[in-house]
């Protein structure tokens, strides 16, 4: 099954960021989040991706054509041509990438679209190159083959921008720095559609997925959700970017569901 990772937005609450790269190209603890959210899916079996690329793609083409040189021992032979040995065993990485370029200014919903003739079988996943979660994408499938339907929908319950007191009079009974919402469910990407889905969608730049796409959906009674009681961080601003790092550096960081060396 492919998945499809949306990489192509502008990140302009993080432009001192992605003034000279696109955002899932961000590094948290040396590795792009592309990378983090890559793994995530790989642990659970799901090795080909299909990277829709927009604004600033060419940072995402070279990271991936220079991986392997740029992850493994190599032995550089200069001359006419160069001949280049890539020490080790298998790829670093046991993942088929397509770079589809999805245009500079293309919304969620054209960019999907436009790869559609990258995606083959009945179904295909789908998120955003933004975000990181803990969630059991073998838990996600069963529950979207269960149900029938067209399209899947993760719902999280995110943490709130602002800590929370709870207080007894003055003083103060429970301190939360980062509470979950508790008053329902917000998208949280990591999504599974049947190829049915394409057809609710538009090669049009401004096709949105979240609005009409879904919308339609919704209302055809062709969406169902699933909820993530766990962790799920967005990477929006710049403090959700500190707190990813600071995860990071956590004995256990909270989405890392692989194992060292895998």
């Amino acid at each position: 099954m492919k998945v499809v990772v949306l990489c192509g937005g502008l990140g302009t609450r993080l432009r001192d960021e992605t003034e000279f790269r696109p955002k899932p190209m961000i590094e948290v603890g040396g590795r792009p989040l592309l990378w983090h959210i890559m793994k995530i899916y790989a642990h659970y079996g799901f090795n080909e991706f299909v990277l829709a690329l927009g604004y600033k793609g060419e940072s995402i083409r070279q990271y991936f054509l220079n991986y392997e040189a740029m992850t493994r021992d190599v032995t550089v032979r200069l001359g006419a041509p160069s001949q280049v040995t890539l020490h080790g065993g298998r790829a670093v990485e046991p993942w088929t990438v397509t770079l589809a370029d999805t245009g500079a200014s293309a919304l969620t919903g054209a960019r999907v679209k436009r790869v559609e003739r990258y995606v083959d079988g009945p179904r295909f996943m789908l998120t955003y190159g933004d975000g990181v979660a803990d969630i059991d994408l073998g838990k996600l499938l069963a529950f979207h083959e269960r149900h029938g339907r067209i399209g899947t929908v993760t719902g999280v319950r995110p943490p709130s921008r602002f800590g929370e007191l709870v207080s007894s009079g003055t003083r103060v009974v429970e301190f939360s720095e980062k509470p979950s919402v508790s008053n329902g469910f917000i998208n949280g990407g990591f999504f599974i559609f049947e190829r049915e889905f394409f057809e609710y969608l538009s090669a049009d730049d401004g096709c949105v997925l979240e609005r009409d796409p879904l919308e339609r959906l919704a209302k055809d009674g062709q969406l169902e959700m699933y909820p993530h009681d766990g962790y799920w961080q967005c990477m929006d601003t710049p403090r959700d970017l500190q707190h990813l790092a600071e995860s990071w550096q956590r004995p256990r960081p909270p989405w890392k569901v692989w194992a060292d060396g895998a």
